[in-house]
Order: structure tokens, then sequence, then C-alpha cells
């Protein structure tokens, strides 16, 4: 037997043994005190708060009454609740919060009449933040959000508590169409106070909601700053990433070099505006640190396009590319590797698999088709090249100097046949 049990078993024991002697003094309250033990170890909660009503009743002692209210919360039975908390409100002097369970209990049966009415009463008797709160919620509840928010702003004024300005800005937002107040409020929020995740997570979802890229980013950037768990701050820079690059490319790269939260993301936005060597160097350090032979495969495309003289990396090049490959489907390692076999006249008929396997997988993409076209080209089969060919042309013209001279080419040999 634990120690735990044991002090649970011995607890009972003695208030057992205390009360068998009430019993024998033949106290009228011994068997309901017993039973009302009896149902709280047993988590009988509704039985618990009438025992307990009960004996607050007999006896007027306020351990009985905060008990009772206890467990018809427990319980959920807001009909006992309104019977002890009016038992309270008469016989107890300090009677506020007993007035404020009355409420909830009213409120909880629907009857919103009675409970504004006491809730009024209540806050002419205790002029307080908490009480304009409640009655606030009373009106939410009832759905008249115009009376709600003024009792939530009065609340606020007063108390500053996210509590109360939470639902105060959803009322605002969401109900009265009010949202550039609510954000203003939110706004208000967090230039004056310490950090709060939850003033924070709401404000988010409102600049969400109005696509506002720059408050988005403010928050996520402050929250980041504010989070202390890996995972969490991983999850927050997931969303923050896309947001910088849909503002600006540049920040998104300068904020994931600071960070490195994401490399493979940094090696892509490299790519993206040029920077190749950048992304290069990138490349070499994360293989340098994981063995991923899968980045082989970047490792070849930008060595391949950063070199002076093609001919002297290609060996190198091919080397990668074949490594790569046996550890991914990538299409984008397939089109380009098998391009360079096509255009170089390596491999022509192992390029030209490549590619259409390239192609199988994205049957839209432009850039492979061009591939597969060059590919039968290479091959001198000229019809099939001119297919594929002048799906591109259709597509996007002859704006592009290599799409222009492979278009010309195939064109020619067909014309000549």
């Amino acid at each position: 037997m634990s120690s735990y049990y044991r002090l649970i078993v011995i607890s009972v024991f003695f208030t057992i043994n205390l009360f068998a002697t009430t019993i024998k003094n033949n106290n009228p309250q011994d068997m309901l005190i017993m039973s009302a033990i009896d149902s709280e170890l047993t988590h009988n909660y509704q039985k618990s708060a009438m025992l307990y009503t009960k004996l607050y009743s007999m006896t007027y002692q306020e351990i009985y009454l905060k008990k009772a209210v206890a467990y018809s919360l427990k319980a959920k039975d807001y009909t006992l609740l309104s019977e002890v908390s009016l038992q309270a409100i008469d016989n107890v002097k300090n009677d506020e919060q007993y007035y404020r369970y009355y409420i909830v209990s009213l409120m909880q049966q629907g009857n919103f009449t009675e409970a504004l009415k006491v809730g009024k009463h209540l806050l002419s008797k205790y002029n307080n933040p908490k009480n304009y709160d409640l009655i606030a919620n009373i009106y939410y509840m009832n759905k008249d959000y115009e009376n709600a928010v003024k009792y939530f702003e009065s609340a606020y004024a007063s108390n500053q508590s996210v509590k109360t300005l939470l639902p105060l800005s959803d009322v605002l937002f969401v109900y009265l169409k009010q949202k550039q107040k609510a954000i203003s409020y939110l706004e208000t929020y967090i230039r004056l106070h310490p950090y709060n995740e939850d003033v924070y997570n709401k404000l988010l979802l409102f600049y969400k909601e109005q696509q506002n890229i720059d408050g988005m980013i403010s928050i996520l950037k402050m929250q980041l700053k504010h989070s202390k768990n890996f995972i969490y701050s991983h999850r927050i820079s997931e969303q923050l990433i896309p947001l910088l690059e849909k503002k600006d490319i540049n920040q998104a790269i300068l904020f994931l070099e600071k960070t490195h939260v994401d490399n493979t993301k940094l090696l892509i936005l490299y790519q993206r505006v040029g920077e190749n060597k950048k992304a290069l160097t990138l490349v070499r350090k994360m293989y340098k640190k994981t063995k991923d032979k899968i980045l082989l495969g970047y490792i070849a495309i930008l060595e391949h396009e950063l070199a002076h003289n093609k001919q002297k990396v290609m060996k190198h090049v091919i080397a990668n590319f074949e490594t790569a490959l046996k550890y991914t489907n990538n299409a984008s390692f397939k089109n380009y590797y098998g391009y360079l076999l096509i255009d170089y006249n390596i491999n022509i008929k192992k390029g030209l698999k490549l590619v259409k396997e390239a192609l199988d997988q994205y049957p839209t993409n432009l850039a492979y088709m061009d591939s597969v076209a060059w590919g039968y080209y290479k091959l001198h089969r000229y019809n099939t090249a001119y297919k594929y060919m002048k799906k591109v042309v259709n597509q996007i013209g002859l704006d592009n100097n290599e799409i222009k001279g492979h278009w010309t080419k195939i064109k020619n040999k067909v014309d000549s046949i």
C-alpha cells in the first residue's frame, strides 16, 4: 500500500471515528454528515450538494454552505444552486459572491430577465468591475450585444482585465461589426501591458480575417520572441515565413538567415532570387551536417549553374545526380539531369527516359514538356518532338530564347520532311 493511499485511509478513518463519537452523543446531524462524506468519497456530487444544502438549512454554518455551492456547480444542478444561494443571501453578511452564484443559476436556467434584475440590484449594492462584467455576460448570453458592450466597456475601463477584454473585442468584431474598434482595444492593450498570449492570439485572428499582412507579421514576430518552446517556435515560423515571403522575399531570406529555422526553405528562396553562390554554400553545409544524399541533387544543379566550364564539372555533377536519384523520385532532379544527358549528347535515351518520368509526375509542366521535345529531336523523332513543342509554344509563346531556339530547329526539320 502506497504512503499516499495510507494517508487517505487514515484520514477517512479518523473522520468516520470523529462522527461516530458524535453519533453516540445523539447529534441529529450525524447521519447527514456521514452520508455527505460518503457521497463526496464516491463522487456523487448531486447527492453531496443536496445533503450539504440540508445541513446548511439546519445549522447555518458557512462551511456547509460553501460545500453545497461547490457541489451544486459540479453537478450542474442550477435549481439547487438557486435555492442555496438565496438562503445565503438571506443569512450571510458578506453576500456578494452568493448573489453572483444566484445570477449564474438563473442564467443557466435561461431566466435572463430575472438574472438582469438581480444583477442590477447587485451592482447598486456593490459597484465594481466584476459586477459590470457579470451584467455584460447576461446581456451577451441573451444576445443583446449593444448593451453587453456598454457594460463590458465599463468593466474594462476599471479593471483592464484580459478576461473582460477578450469577450469585449469578440462582441465588437463578430456581432457589432465594429472591427477596427475591436482591434484598437487589443492593440492598445499590447502597447501598455506585459505580453499575454491570449491577447496576441486574438489579435492575430482578427488580422488574418482582414488579411492584414503587416499586422500578422508583427504579432508572429512578438510571439516568436516570447516563445520558449522549440515546437511552438517552429509552428510560429511556419506561419511567419510565407507572410514575409509574400510581403518581401528579401525579408524572408533575412529572417531565415538569422534564425536558421528552415534551411531547406532558405535554399529554395536563394535559388528563386538567383543567389546561387549562397545556395551552394548553404546546401554544402547542410550535406556536411546531415549526410542526406538527396541534397546531392541540389549540389549537382548549383555546381552546374555556377561553373564557367560546364564540361569540367560534368563528371562530378553526373555522379551527384546518380546518387541522389537512388534516394528520391524528385521530378526536378530527373528533368535537370535528363536534359543535361540529352543536350550534351551524353546519353540521349537515358535522358529522355528521365524527363518523361518527370513529365508523367507533372503532366502540365511546360519545362518538362520542352525537355521531352528536345529529347525526341535529338533522337531524330521530329514529328513527336513537334507535338510536345507545339503545346509549349501555344501556352507561353516564343519570348524565351531557349524555347524559341528549340521550336525553330524542330519546326524546320518537320517542314523539311
